[in-house]
C-alpha cells in the first residue's frame, strides 16, 4: 500500500509539472528576429549616432554664433537628411523599406503641395490687400513650380514608355531640373530662415532696434508694424536693465509723419517712458535703419552696447546679413505676421537675398554644375 501510494505521488506531481502554465514572457533565445533587429539598431547607433549627433552639433553652434550665413541653410538640410536615414536605421529590415518609402512619398506630396498652396495664397493675397506685382509672386512662383513638377512627370512616363517625346525629352528634363535646383535653394532659405528663429537667444538687451514697414493711409500703423513694435514691447518687460528703444523709419513721400515717430506714439500709449525711446526718423531702406540705428548707438557711448533688432520674422535673416555688413553685433528676433502674407513676403526676401552679386554668381555656378551632365548631352549628342 505504501509503495502504491508513493508511486501515485510521483504520477500526480509529474502531471502538474507538464500542465503547469509557463510563463508569459519568453528568453531571447525564442525571438531570433527580435535580437536581431535590437542588433541592428545598437549597430546603427553606434555607426550613424555620432555622426549625426556631430552635424546637429555644429549646424546649431554655425547658427547661434553666425546665424547670417547661408551655409547654415545647407547644414540644416544635410541634418535633416541623415536624421530621416538614422531613423530608419533604427527599424528592421522588414520594416525600414517602407519607412523610407513612406519618408519619401510624404516628401512627394509636399512637393505636389507646393504649387497649389502657392497659387491659392497668390489669389488670396491679391483678394487681401491689392493687385500689384510684389502681390503677384507666390502666383508667378506656383505656376512656375507647377510646370516643373509636370514636366517631371511627362519625363519620367516618357522613360517608362507610356509616352515618347524623343528629342524633346532632353528639354522636358531642364525645365524640371531647373526648377528643382531653385526650388530646393528656396526650400533652404524658408527653413532656415524658420530654424533661426527658434533657436535660444539671450533677454538683457541694452538696445532694441524696431524696423519700420510703411504707414496705412499715411498716419496709422499697420498690424506688420504694430506685431514688430509689440515684440519689442515684450523684449522690454522682460529685460531687468530696460533697454532703449530704438523707432527706426523715416517719412515717406505719401506719409504724413516719420515711421519713427508713429512708433514712438504707439510706445508711449503703451507705457514705455519717453526717456527709453530714442527714435531714428532719417532712414528709408533696411540698410538706413541698420546704418543709422547704428551711429545713434555708437554716439551715446556706455561699455556694453547688446543689441536686438526686431522685425518680421520672413525679414529676420536679411537684417542679420547687413547688420554683419556694418558691424553692428545684434541678435535678430522676428515679430509674427498673417499667415496669408508669409509666403509673398519670403518670396521677395528669397529674390531679395540672391540678387546680391555674390549670392547670384554661387547660385548660377551651382545651377551650371547641377545641369552640367544634361549640357554635355546636348551638346554630344549621348
Amino acid at each position: 500500500m505504501r509503495q502504491a501510494g508513493l508511486r501515485a505521488g510521483r504520477s500526480y506531481n509529474l502531471y502538474i509539472s507538464a500542465h503547469e502554465k509557463k510563463p508569459a514572457g519568453k528568453s531571447r533565445e525564442d525571438h531570433p528576429e527580435g535580437n536581431h533587429m535590437i542588433s541592428e539598431m545598437i549597430e546603427n547607433i553606434r555607426v550613424l549616432g555620432p555622426a549625426v549627433a556631430a552635424v546637429w552639433i555644429v549646424t546649431i553652434i554655425f547658427c547661434i554664433s553666425r546665424p547670417q550665413r547661408y551655409l547654415n541653410s545647407l547644414l540644416l538640410m544635410a541634418a535633416s537628411f541623415l536624421t530621416m536615414l538614422f531613423v530608419s536605421g533604427l527599424f528592421g529590415e522588414k520594416v525600414r523599406p517602407y519607412l523610407l518609402m513612406a519618408f519619401f512619398l510624404l516628401i512627394m506630396l509636399g512637393l505636389l503641395l507646393v504649387p497649389v498652396l502657392l497659387i491659392i495664397n497668390g489669389i488670396q493675397m491679391v483678394r487681401r490687400e491689392s493687385l500689384s506685382f510684389s502681390h503677384l509672386l507666390s502666383l508667378i512662383l506656383g505656376i512656375f513650380v507647377g510646370i516643373g513638377e509636370i514636366a517631371a512627370i511627362v519625363y519620367v512616363l516618357d522613360l517608362s514608355g507610356s509616352f515618347r517625346f524623343e528629342s524633346a525629352n532632353r528639354w522636358i528634363l531642364l525645365v524640371a531640373m531647373t526648377v528643382f535646383y531653385f526650388s530646393f535653394l528656396l526650400l533652404s532659405f524658408v527653413l532656415y530662415t524658420l530654424f533661426i528663429q527658434w533657436l535660444p537667444h539671450r533677454v538683457r538687451f541694452n538696445y532694441v532696434i524696431i524696423h519700420g514697414c510703411g504707414l496705412s493711409g499715411g498716419d496709422r500703423m499697420t498690424r506688420l508694424l504694430s506685431n514688430r513694435v509689440d515684440k519689442a514691447i515684450e523684449i522690454y518687460r522682460k529685460c531687468r536693465t530696460k533697454p532703449v528703444l530704438i523707432p527706426s523709419g523715416g517719412q515717406g513721400e505719401d506719409e504724413k509723419l516719420s515711421e519713427a515717430q508713429a512708433m514712438k506714439e504707439y510706445l508711449l500709449e503703451h507705457g514705455i517712458p519717453e526717456t527709453h525711446i530714442l527714435p531714428e526718423d532719417r532712414s528709408r531702406t533696411t540698410r538706413e535703419n541698420l546704418v543709422f540705428s547704428k551711429a545713434l548707438i555708437d554716439g551715446a557711448g556706455g561699455a556694453t552696447k547688446r543689441t536686438a533688432l526686431v522685425s518680421s520674422n520672413y525679414h529676420v535673416y536679411r537684417c542679420l546679413r547687413m547688420a554683419r555688413e556694418i558691424g553692428l553685433k545684434c541678435t535678430g528676433i522676428g515679430a509674427d505676421v498673417a499667415f496669408y502674407f508669409w509666403p509673398s513676403a519670403m518670396i521677395r526676401e528669397f529674390v531679395a537675398v540672391f540678387s546680391a552679386r555674390r549670392f547670384l554668381i554661387f547660385s548660377l555656378i551651382g545651377y551650371l554644375v547641377f545641369i552640367s551632365p544634361l549640357l554635355y548631352s546636348f551638346f554630344f549628342e549621348i
